[in-house]
């Protein structure tokens, strides 16, 4: 996809589904935002929150990172974005639910099985990987098979929303 296919994709997005949101939109500028929902997914391109709930705009506090993972809450004066949004969506907006939503094939869980020792330029991701540490240790406590990979990452992916439940009531 080239930089002209976003500027095509807007233009269509102005002429043709623009009008459509126009009035709600409007609305949302002036009354503002109220979402009911506070909705943490994870940064995969293929993970389309709105287009896979059919939602319209002002219907969801969407938080997105890799892994849809939720890190414990630690006060200190460091940078803690996936925490702000979630302390603005519940202490600001008021959302009523928090929808953490995991989905299949996901590179941050598989990625928990990977030595990513040798590879300096992530030091972020490897950090951030370490909220997927209790999942990745439950997941091979509970599974019998751990040579199938791919029933191992599934359950990874499964058991993580619980972890990520987890620390998000912290």
């Amino acid at each position: 996809m080239l930089i002209n296919d976003l500027i095509k994709g807007n233009k269509k997005f102005r002429e043709a589904k623009f009008p459509k949101y126009e009035g709600d939109l409007k609305q949302l500028v002036e009354t503002g935002q109220r979402p009911e929902i506070l909705f943490i997914g994870c940064s995969d391109s293929r993970v389309t929150p709105d287009l896979m709930l059919d939602t319209k705009p002002g219907d969801m506090f969407i938080l997105r990172n890799v892994g849809n993972f939720v890190p414990p809450y630690h006060a200190d004066n460091d940078y803690h974005g996936s925490s702000a949004a979630i302390e603005y969506a519940v202490s600001v907006l008021e959302v009523k639910h928090i929808i953490v939503c995991g989905h299949s094939h996901c590179g941050a869980c598989k990625s928990l099985y990977q030595d990513l020792s040798d590879t300096p330029n992530l030091v972020h991701v490897k950090k951030w990987l370490e909220l997927g540490k209790k999942a990745k240790e439950y997941t091979l406590l509970a599974i019998q098979d751990k040579q199938d990979k791919e029933k191992l990452y599934r359950a990874t992916e499964r058991i993580s929303i619980v972890h990520q439940m987890e620390n998000l009531l912290t």
